[in-house]
């Protein structure tokens, strides 16, 4: 991790050619930095600089360090491409717009509006999140948009709706992680995935708290913790449970704060009665001894906070799970209040601004919902159509690729994503995009997904594209972008401007620049709960950044929430009580593994970025697969060794990584490859039942040497 400047090379045939001021494009901490490209030789060079912000407090991470060099790769798309006999070749873009016209009409006259789909991404700016989702509802008419952040945060998100009345990643700063007492971190692998946090924890662990680390697995960030709960995969509920246990019968329940902020501990109270810790210890793979402890722990410590992320999210029952860790932080009374809170931790660069105004299939600006008769009128009203004329609610990412795989969903937009290897059971995702009758994919380079496109549009970096990110903390930043564009390359926002244009809608899209577009963002999320009506490009640059939600312009923006009361109609926060949930496919005879995954350091989602980065890549090349040391004996598999992974859907060939690190019923593969190596081949499609989210993190899977 960087957080001190480089210094310009003084060599005497070196020289500064130009810097630009930008921030990270990858995890949701938006780390701040400066890239210097520099001559030498005839040659360019660059160098980046972090630059200090409330956030990463100026450091960077290995990512942030080499992210230009995807945004300056040779195979960056630098014009539009039409698929001609199954080969790609250059288009001029007054074609590629007639094309889209063409076919998205003929599609729309044959199917019905529907019969349209957009399909959107957690990295995109919030100006382009937001004109993505207008522009499905008002150029297109079609209800059928959702993005892969469906994929990362929908079931903390829905959790914490309905809990709190308000998603917002995490309830307080950042900056008072170092001064609670006790931190419960569950499935969330920071120092790898947001390693520029790391310092909050160890800074706290310096100030005397006591970590505890909930994953199948050891990682860095669990050899800080001083007590690692090695669970089964997929039974984080049940955990939390015993833990909920010994927390009502010694005691530790916040009786004052129970009674007057919150609603449903009597129910919680009676389900409790019959749960048995014994039961928990054999379902989770814990020890009563543990169980107890942890619960101790937190339920005496007079500050907490709670962290999860995919780890527990990413399960057919994820958004149980996360209610259950919010029930354990509302009967302890540590919500509100400094050193307290929730903190969903966002994987995607703006997966959360990306959620808050219009990619949803269930959402529109400002985080109102689609079937809502009054948030539909006020944004019919801000975009200027008939209410009548608004689509309702869609369908989630995934159940729009398995509506392309039925016909239902003929023709697909596709920005900022990557659904072939990012949806689970891949192969019927590869199925469905080829029924397609026309499919357009707006990107950087020919990801594994435009490989399939019928025309593929060329889009600008993070170095070229100017806009705001919503990082994990609900704080609202500007990431400036100077960089010219390289060839034919136009800005998302563009895009979507003159799709529009072409289809008779231009007069809804009549956007000059991203703050154009942000101020219409600022207009339609006002009086939403996600309000940034109070936040303008100009606070943006003097203040670094404002946390939402900020009603005028005269708001300091809220650092914390629900100090006094909850987002909910009576102010009471809402604890449920929640079953002892298992995974949806259990291991057998056949599949006598539990398969999970997750990320690595040097890599991001499904790696068309970090992959093209030569130092990325350098370090993580290939994927793998982490066995323990008995279950590798057991099924002949030597270290370092190409085997096979089978479950009921498929199979992927990786490189064997034998490690003690891991439970003996568990194997670990990273998410990062395409094609052979794309563990999404062989995960479970079911669908958690509340937010959709897939059950990415358990499913039954066997194991065996490769042999050729």
């Amino acid at each position: 991790m960087v957080t001190s400047k480089h210094t310009l090379s003084e060599a005497p045939h070196t020289k500064p050619v130009q810097a630009f001021e930008t921030q990270c494009p990858f995890c949701s901490v938006q780390c701040k930095m400066e890239l210097i490209e520099q001559e030498a030789m005839g040659r360019k060079t660059h160098l980046v600089n972090p630059i200090e912000n409330p956030a990463s407090e100026g450091r960077l991470c290995v990512k942030g360090m080499n992210a230009h060099q995807h945004a300056l790769h040779r195979d960056r798309l630098l014009y539009p491409m039409v698929k001609v006999n199954g080969k790609f070749e250059r288009i001029s873009w007054e074609k590629a717009l007639d094309l889209i016209k063409e076919k998205f009409t003929q599609i729309q006259q044959e199917d019905g509006l529907d019969a349209l789909g957009v399909y959107g991404g957690g990295s995109l700016t919030n100006e382009e999140a937001y004109l993505l989702g207008k522009f499905a509802r008002v150029a297109l008419k079609t209800r059928h948009i959702d993005y892969n952040g469906r994929f990362c945060m929908s079931a903390a998100a829905s959790a914490a709706n309905k809990a709190f009345g308000v998603d917002r990643g995490l309830t307080n700063q950042l900056s008072e992680i170092p001064f609670t007492e006790c931190i419960i971190l569950a499935g969330t692998n920071v120092a790898e995935c947001q390693p520029t946090l790391l310092p909050y924890f160890t800074r706290a662990k310096e100030n005397g708290a006591y970590v505890i680390a909930i994953d199948p697995r050891e990682t860095a960030t669990t050899q800080l913790a001083d007590l690692h709960l090695k669970i089964k995969p997929g039974m984080d509920a049940a955990l939390v449970n015993g833990l909920l246990k010994v927390i009502l019968e010694e005691g530790y329940v916040d009786q004052t704060f129970v009674e007057e902020r919150t609603k449903g501990f009597k129910e919680l109270e009676e389900h409790l009665s019959s749960v048995d810790l014994d039961h928990i210890a054999d379902i989770t793979g814990i020890s009563v001894q543990h169980i107890r402890e942890a619960a101790t722990r937190f339920g005496r410590a007079k500050t907490g906070m709670v962290f999860t992320a995919r780890g527990v999210e990413q399960q057919t029952h994820g958004y149980m799970g996360v209610r259950n860790f919010i029930n354990l932080l509302l009967v302890t009374g540590k919500m509100g209040k400094a050193g307290c809170g929730y903190g969903a931790i966002t994987g995607q660069g703006n997966g959360q601004g990306g959620r808050e105004h219009g990619q949803k299939a269930d959402q529109l600006p400002g985080y109102r919902s689609i079937e809502n008769p009054e948030h539909r009128s006020y944004i019919a009203r801000v975009w200027g159509i008939d209410e009548q004329d608004l689509p309702g609610q869609g369908v989630s990412a995934y159940e729009m690729m398995v509506k392309i795989h039925r016909r239902e969903i003929t023709g697909l937009l596709v920005m900022g994503s990557n659904p072939l290897v990012s949806n689970p059971n891949a192969n019927l995702i590869e199925e469905g995009l080829k029924k397609l009758k026309f499919l357009v994919v707006i990107d950087l380079f020919v990801s594994e997904t435009a490989r399939l496109a019928d025309l593929i549009l060329p889009t600008s970096s993070y170095l070229e594209d100017e806009g705001t990110m919503t990082n994990l903390e609900g704080r609202v930043t500007l990431r400036p972008a100077s960089r010219p564009c390289p060839g034919e390359v136009k800005h998302d926002w563009q895009i979507l401007c003159e799709i529009a244009r072409v289809l008779g809608k231009g007069k809804f899209f009549s956007f000059g620049s991203a703050e154009e577009i942000f101020d219409e963002l600022r207009l339609a999320s006002r009086g939403g709960v996600a309000d940034y009506y109070g936040i303008t490009y100009e606070r943006l640059k003097r203040e670094g950044g404002v946390y939402w939600p900020c009603p005028s312009p005269d708001h300091p923006g809220q650092a914390r929430l629900f100090e006094h009361s909850f987002a909910h109609p009576d102010g009471k926060a809402e604890i449920m009580p929640v079953n002892n949930h298992f995974p949806n496919e259990q291991v057998n005879d056949d599949f006598p593994l539990y398969l999970t995954t997750g990320r690595v350091m040097t890599h991001y989602l499904t790696g068309v970025q970090t992959r093209r980065s030569h130092s990325l890549a350098a370090r993580n090349f290939e994927s793998f697969a982490e066995i323990h040391p008995k279950t590798a004996k057991k099924y002949g598999i030597e270290d370092q060794t190409l085997i096979r992974l089978e479950s009921r859907r498929g199979s992927i060939i990786v490189r064997s990584k034998i490690t003690s690190e891991i439970r003996e019923d568990t194997v670990f593969v990273p998410m990062h490859w395409a094609d052979l190596q794309n563990v999404n081949l062989i995960t479970l499609d079911a669908l958690d039942p509340i937010c959709k989210m897939p059950g990415f993190k358990v499913c039954a899977v066997k194991i065996s040497p490769l042999v050729i």
